[in-house]
């Protein structure tokens, strides 16, 4: 028999997981919000759900416990809990931060649980009952050993891959999703600008610089970000940063040191990929730090 579940907090993350654990065919023991009216309605999904304000009336009795709540608020929900008794000897415990160690949940596992977390990797606009946002993605995990186990079965049930990470490092792989999404989408942003100042509309932007974005990352793809690499920095020109660096400073000066940074970085991986002479590295950088 499946782990019978408890989700507290029930925001888009914890909504979805009562609606897809119950289809998976976990029993669910209730759900927990601040929000009586929220937990009501994230109950209100899967019929016979019991919801309560206080988590433990629904963890008591819950072989898994997720905590969904904001990030600055797992550790003080997790001890609140351990500290009332809410949490069955040898139950396990899973947050879904993506930033956050399970290690914040140390006083659970003080209390005779298991710790860990698993974080889906993907944006959550919403939850609902048609489609299931967990299909094909990644699932982080990380904690102890039982914790893992137990969350990468949960995440193959519900139709994603787990993938374990090492728990001491659990901040600079969210700093990768930050850098590989949020990140992404500002320096394409700089990128629409600065088209825009060359005279594209920007509706017209994508037309232009859409196929090349797509065949950069079609790159990455196949021979990885520092043998993909390409342009003026891994070919050494120096003249023609200087240019841009030029037109930048009189057109777009708020965005000159954001070029200055991304270029320099992009020395360093055209000396990995070996394009560069000592003496145009030497160039580069006196001239993006000037």
């Amino acid at each position: 028999m499946k782990a019978r579940c408890a989700v507290v907090g029930c925001g888009r993350v914890g909504t979805s997981l009562v609606i897809h654990l119950d289809r998976v065919g976990y029993p669910l023991c209730g759900v927990a919000s601040r929000s009586a009216e929220s937990a009501e309605k994230a109950a209100g999904l899967v019929s016979g759900t019991p919801y309560s304000t206080d988590p433990v009336a629904v963890t008591r009795d819950a072989d898994l416990v997720f905590i969904t709540t904001p990030d600055d608020t797992i550790a003080e929900v997790a001890e609140a809990i351990a500290a009332a008794g809410g949490f069955k000897q040898g139950a396990t415990v899973l947050h879904c931060s993506g930033s956050l160690p399970s290690t914040i949940m140390e006083k659970a596992r003080l209390a005779g649980a298991r710790i860990g977390s698993m974080h889906p990797l993907q944006s959550f606009a919403g939850a609902d009952r048609e489609t299931n946002p967990f299909e094909g993605i990644i699932m982080s995990v990380e904690g102890d050993a039982p914790s893992v186990e137990l969350a990468l079965g949960l995440a193959s049930d519900l139709g994603a891959r787990g993938l374990t990470i090492e728990t001491r490092a659990k901040t600079m792989y969210h700093a990768a999703a930050v850098v590989a999404s949020n990140c992404f989408v500002t320096v394409q942003d700089m990128a629409w600008q600065f088209i825009g100042d060359a005279g594209v509309s920007e509706e017209d932007a994508w037309s232009v610089l859409g196929p090349l974005i797509e065949g950069t990352m079609a790159n990455i793809r196949k021979v990885g970000p520092v043998a993909a690499l390409t342009g003026p920095v891994a070919r050494g020109d120096v003249d023609t940063i200087g240019t841009h660096l030029d037109k930048i400073a009189e057109m777009k000066p708020g965005l000159a040191a954001l070029y200055k940074a991304l270029c320099l970085h992009t020395v360093d991986m055209a000396s990995r990929k070996g394009t560069l002479t000592p003496e145009a590295e030497e160039a580069l950088v006196r001239r993006l730090t000037s």
